[in-house]
């Protein structure tokens, strides 16, 4: 196994495993720690689904392809292992860390975003997982995603949420409420897109890294799922790619040659879960032309040193703090718990690609931002689809 990928697999299962290892003992709720916005008290009722959920997310391609390296072969398995039983406690009646999907327990409609995460990385890797589950499990979990239809997804990038569940249903059953991934979908493409690669976030548009951490992914995650249903679905597709794309290119350009990236808009405690459509683009091998794979491994890479080697980034326990760059509370939202920072999993998809991949096996190259500030000629950013 090269350096690089060593590295990233090491991020890999330095942040999932202390999730993981506990849920498959049933003790994850027993050894978790829950730090939260001050006076958000009821944090508990979700931050275990956002953990397991989010970790599962990003694992799920690494879960899904067969390693080349023998050791890194029998470190998925085992971590393969833990994910199954982690989804049987999950939803088992009488587990001790039963998680919460709206089934009644608990008031509030925060389980349709961490319902859809699960459901996004049981998408991902279904083969290994779904399969790996015993039919009780497999009723359970589809017990557990319905549930989550009793609340309504508000007028935003929720509604790719409650989508993604739907997907996961069609999946494993073979039908689904075809009326909510509808809405989802045209809302999106017909009315929410503002051009150049960039979605609103519902009617509003907002200077954040929503389109990185949920709509791009999600939304080519549902067209890939459900688009042979309909053909106006299936219509969207291409133009959703190159879409997602176009943002991709962005926000390789938003890397600095020190690997750090614009500290904006709410949700920046994801740390470099900011570029997960990057991340699902490469492993896609959708890249534009005009970024290699190479040099989006090389500066990822740099993100992740920025983001994971900063003092206070890990709690004594191994569990991830509330930060960008180490341990920074101050920029948790009131929504933000230890559970939530497990998004920044969904900027480790390409350790889905084999090592022999060019993203694993080219040669280092600079990125975009070591370019330019190095004071190399450079051709200027344009948009190569204007009719997107």
């Amino acid at each position: 196994m090269n350096l690089t990928r060593k590295y990233w697999l090491h991020q890999l299962l330095q942040i999932t495993e202390p999730v993981l290892r506990p849920l498959s003992e049933g003790k994850l709720r027993e050894q978790m720690p829950i730090e939260s916005h001050p006076g958000m008290n009821d944090r508990a009722d979700y931050t275990y689904l956002e953990a397991f959920g989010r970790s599962l997310a990003g694992l799920a391609p690494w879960l899904a392809a067969q390693a080349q390296d023998p050791a890194e072969e029998a470190e998925r398995r085992r971590i393969l292992a833990l994910a199954a039983r982690g989804l049987e406690r999950a939803v088992h009646p009488d587990s001790p860390d039963k998680m919460n999907f709206l089934d009644g327990t608990c008031r509030g409609n925060q389980p349709i975003v961490d319902a859809a995460f699960l459901a996004l990385g049981l998408l991902r890797a279904w083969e290994p997982l779904w399969t790996a589950c015993d039919t009780d499990t497999q009723a359970n979990l589809i017990t557990a995603m319905k549930a989550t239809r009793s609340e309504k997804a508000p007028y935003n990038n929720w509604l790719l949420f409650s989508a993604v569940i739907e997907a996961f249903l069609y999946r494993a059953e073979g039908n689904c409420d075809t009326m909510r991934a509808d809405f989802a979908i045209k809302e999106f493409t017909q009315h929410w897109y503002l051009g150049d690669g960039q979605y609103g976030d519902g009617t509003l548009y907002a200077f954040n890294y929503y389109n990185s951490y949920v709509i791009h992914p999600m939304l080519i995650a549902v067209l890939d799922t459900l688009s042979p249903l309909y053909t106006d679905w299936q219509a969207v597709q291409a133009a959703t790619f190159q879409r997602a794309a176009r943002y991709a290119q962005q926000l390789e350009n938003l890397i600095a040659p020190d690997g750090s990236f614009p500290a904006i808009g709410r949700s920046i405690t994801y740390r470099m879960g900011a570029f997960h459509l990057l991340a699902d683009i490469a492993l896609r091998h959708l890249l534009p032309q005009s970024i290699s794979p190479a040099s989006v491994r090389c500066a990822m890479t740099a993100v992740l040193h920025r983001c994971m080697d900063a003092p206070g980034t890990f709690d004594k326990n191994h569990f991830l703090t509330i930060g960008l760059c180490g341990h920074q509370p101050g920029l948790g939202k009131p929504y933000i718990s230890t559970g939530s920072l497990y998004l920044c999993t969904s900027a480790l998809l390409p350790l889905g690609l084999p090592e022999s991949d060019p993203f694993w096996s080219g040669a280092d190259e600079p990125w975009s931002g070591v370019k330019i500030w190095s004071g190399e000629d450079y051709p200027a950013d344009h948009l190569r689809f204007p009719h997107i």
